[in-house]
């Protein structure tokens, strides 16, 4: 069972049988806080384009089969400059959409 109550616009109390967290942000984007885990995510919303990312310090343990996973999703197809080419694709459109979630919230704040 889980559960979502909106504190206020832009700020949501999430909890279910495994635990709570909050989400800060829209649709659009996101940052996500559990615990010690912190993750961010974009999306063009309507589309299904979007992008997820744990941005808390992870151990080399966890880095390491977070690279292993990510390279499993990859087809052999795909040479490494294409890989390389597609993830820094996803890593600029994730900090421009922060950076205008950013933006944003700054002048809605400031009225």
């Amino acid at each position: 069972m889980q559960k979502r109550i909106t504190l206020f616009k832009g700020l949501t109390l999430n909890l279910s049988k495994t635990g709570a967290s909050v989400s800060i942000g829209t649709r659009g984007a996101r940052l996500n806080i559990r615990g010690d885990k912190v993750t961010g995510s974009v999306g063009l919303p309507g589309t299904g384009l979007s992008y997820r990312q744990r941005l808390d310090n992870l151990s080399n343990t966890e880095q390491a089969q977070q690279i292993e996973q990510i390279q499993d999703l990859h087809t052999p197809s795909d040479s490494v400059s294409e890989q390389q080419d597609k993830e820094l694709t996803w890593k600029l459109l994730a900090l421009l959409f922060f950076i205008g979630f950013a933006v944003v919230t700054a002048l809605y704040l400031a009225k």
